[in-house]
């Protein structure tokens, strides 16, 4: 299932979300201007789990090395299909949740979505020498948010059938019901079978998604499950 938008105009300019999608594209632009050197940038700027518990437990004193690609990994993405993926979602959700949560607290939230997914992820699998990159776990964090928030949204999905497309208006509790099933039935697997360690960090995007459900009830203390919007 692919959304191409939602039908909840924003009532504020969303600079914010505006300011997250061009950082995403003005990083990945640069990291294609590495070349070879890129192997190496993103392994020192994504999160290693094996080497953040490594740091922690043996090396202390370097513990800038473990914290600092917890935020810069936010922003790395290993390809125009992740990168592009990560930003449609980004662009549809994103907007709404800053409405409601106001553009500073909303850049937190963001942020603090990214760094929960990637501690998420560390947990599911701490022995993994893969660097972990991407904007997922933070944008998890923000369709999170936007399942309590905005329940009956409707969202405009391509799904393709075989050689067919077709493109039905779900509401958002379904279609973002079904990508976290998805999400967790997929890291469910990969805990089983040790793949989440070199594939998709599917925990990374468990976490987020969790973060933002969580926030959401904190902050608002429940009054988003009585909302109605049509």
């Amino acid at each position: 299932m692919i959304p191409l938008r939602d039908t909840i105009p924003s009532k504020t300019i969303p600079f914010v979300t505006y300011f997250l999608l061009a950082a995403n594209i003005l990083v990945f632009l640069f990291e294609l201007s590495l070349g070879q050197r890129l192997g190496q940038f993103v392994h020192v700027f994504g999160v290693v789990p094996e080497r953040t518990i490594l740091i922690l437990t043996k090396t202390p004193q370097y513990l800038h090395f473990a914290l600092i690609p917890f935020f810069s990994s936010i922003f790395l993405h290993g390809g125009w299909f992740h990168l592009l993926g990560n930003m449609l979602f980004l662009h549809i959700f994103g907007n709404n949740v800053e409405d409601a949560l106001g553009h500073i607290r909303y850049l937190i939230f963001y942020v603090g979505s990214g760094i929960a997914a990637s501690l998420v992820h560390l947990a599911a699998h701490p022995s993994s020498g893969v660097p972990t990159i991407g904007a997922s776990g933070a944008i998890a964090g923000v369709m999170g948010a936007y399942f309590l928030l905005y329940p009956h949204a409707r969202v405009v999905t391509l799904i393709p059938i075989f050689f067919f497309v077709q493109i039905v208006e779900l509401p958002a509790f379904i279609f973002l019901g079904f990508w976290f099933l998805i999400q967790f039935l997929s890291g469910s697997l990969s805990l089983a079978t040790s793949s989440g360690a070199a594939g998709v960090a599917w925990w990374a995007h468990i976490g987020g998604f969790a973060v933002g459900v969580g926030y959401v009830l904190i902050r608002f203390r429940g009054r988003v499950l009585r909302r109605r919007i049509t």
